[in-house]
């Protein structure tokens, strides 16, 4: 059975080539969709989980997390100084693949002066393998019979923007969609200090600094603490099953419009002016991480201090 997330999103990629859909008349209203209903969508879901809950899934794999994108992102700045790429573009692309997809492009790009070409250039390969792996990963993990804890952890580390986890882990179930959820807001939070690392590190080798400010602000996941809040609240009892239930009921409308909208947003033909190198960078470490990442998962039992919320 095929889920409505991935008809969703499919039917973006269909009517978003549409001419009509692409001018500026609906860009103020397709990214408030693919942004700000997604990121509500999910503070709402804080009310169906405890403070205790979100430890029990982010506790046991916070390792993991930080194992993997101290990885990711050694590995993408390695294959691309093999390729030649410029050393912005590269950053660009480690933190897009190894972090927070688009946001994390995004809010780095002012920290270390890139060019807009750059900046595009990245989005672009980011949102390509991303939008790849919300149809393949939900069939891989089918064939594989995967539990819902493995396929959660898988998606919420090996796949790259928030939108595309949440759509990959809910088109597999209900429960892989809470632990992937969860654990890509621990990515999340981890973007902020990054993004002073990256400053720091920038600085040193070129003698230049970019507005880290811009960058911080971008990267500071506010609707996180969102998530949290709701999650306290719902801790302390003053949110019951039945209120919960209708803020999921409510959540989920809005991450499925928000990932229509994600599907109308993309476009594909602007790969065409990112040349072959990079695409190859993001295809060589798309495949990497996702295999390196579910072999360890199954292979360590990385996966069994999980617990599926109820």
């Amino acid at each position: 059975m095929v889920s409505e997330v991935t008809v969703a999103v499919f039917l973006g990629l269909i009517v978003g080539r549409w001419p009509v859909i692409r001018s500026a008349t609906f860009a103020p209203g397709l990214k408030l969709a693919a942004e700000r209903a997604l990121r509500l969508g999910i503070v709402l879901l804080g009310a169906k989980l405890s403070i205790d809950e979100i430890v029990q899934i982010g506790g046991p794999a916070i390792l993991i997390i930080l194992a993997t994108m101290t990885a990711a992102i050694a590995l993408v700045l390695a294959l691309s100084r093999a390729a030649a790429i410029d050393a912005r573009l590269a950053t660009l692309l480690a933190v897009g693949m190894a972090v927070c997809g688009n946001t994390a492009v995004v809010a780095t790009s002012p920290v270390i002066a890139a060019r807009p070409r750059d900046t595009a250039y990245a989005v672009a390969t980011v949102t390509l393998f991303g939008t790849l792996a919300v149809f393949a990963y939900p069939l891989i993990g089918h064939a594989a019979h995967l539990s819902d804890p493995v396929f959660g952890l898988w998606s919420g580390i090996a796949v790259n923007d928030t939108s595309q986890v949440v759509a990959a882990s809910s088109a597999y179930s209900a429960g892989a969609f809470a632990i992937a959820t969860v654990v890509k807001l621990f990515r999340n939070a981890l973007m902020a200090p990054l993004i002073l690392a990256i400053a720091w590190v920038w600085a040193r080798r070129t003698g230049t600094a970019g507005d880290n400010q811009a960058g911080l602000r971008r990267a500071f996941p506010v609707f996180v603490l969102g998530f949290l809040a709701l999650a306290a609240v719902r801790s302390v009892g003053l949110i019951d099953a039945g209120l919960a239930s209708s803020f999921e009921t409510v959540a989920r409308a809005l991450i499925l419009v928000a990932l229509a909208a994600v599907g109308l947003n993309v476009r594909l033909e602007d790969l065409r002016e990112v040349g072959a190198r990079p695409l190859l960078i993001g295809l060589g470490a798309a495949l990497i991480i996702g295999a390196a990442t579910i072999l360890a998962i199954v292979t360590f039992g990385l996966a069994q201090g999980l617990v599926v919320p109820r």
